[in-house]
């Protein structure tokens, strides 16, 4: 069970169009997604081969100045270690949000000991519409995990689109 990388960071903000602006025009990032319904745009710097590394999305209740953050998610290289940090989440009693399939990827939402949300993640190589998050349970087998988020997909119908 071993951290691969930061994946990607999000920031909870009061004025979506000022901070999309000055991320995609002025900082270049490509906008993958986004929800107007729900405050949310997705932003790569490298979009044909990571769907994002940045999320802005309403919301933000601490002021201007005040530290803050959205989540920051950590990549991990296998189920078999997303199934390990369930484990260990539950062993060590660590406050878990959601264990989730975002079709692309799978993902356990936690917060550390100060209440800063975290996630633990594994790429899937799937290409669905953002958000998609639906609640999946990692301590099944591996073949039951990979049936259930298959057919959550197929639930949904067109948020899913192949890899090209």
């Amino acid at each position: 069970m071993a951290i691969t990388g930061l994946g990607h960071t999000g920031l909870w903000v009061y004025d979506l169009p000022k901070m999309r602006d000055f991320y995609e025009r002025l900082m270049g990032l490509t906008v993958t997604d986004e929800d107007e319904g729900l405050g949310i745009v997705f932003f790569s710097a490298r979009p044909d081969e990571e769907h994002h590394e940045f999320v802005l999305q309403e919301g933000r209740t601490a002021a201007i100045g005040e530290k803050q953050q959205h989540q920051i998610s950590w990549r991990v290289a296998s189920l078999d270690d997303i199934r390990a940090f369930h484990r260990l989440f539950e062993e060590e009693g660590v406050e878990v949000q959601q264990e989730v399939t975002h079709g692309n990827a799978f993902g356990i939402y936690f917060f550390d000991p100060e209440g800063n949300r975290n996630e633990v993640y594994l790429r899937v190589e799937r290409d669905v519409r953002q958000p998609f998050r639906k609640t999946i349970d990692f301590g099944m087998a591996p073949e039951a995990i990979y049936a259930e988020a298959e057919r959550l997909l197929a639930d949904d119908g067109p948020a899913y689109r192949p890899v090209q």
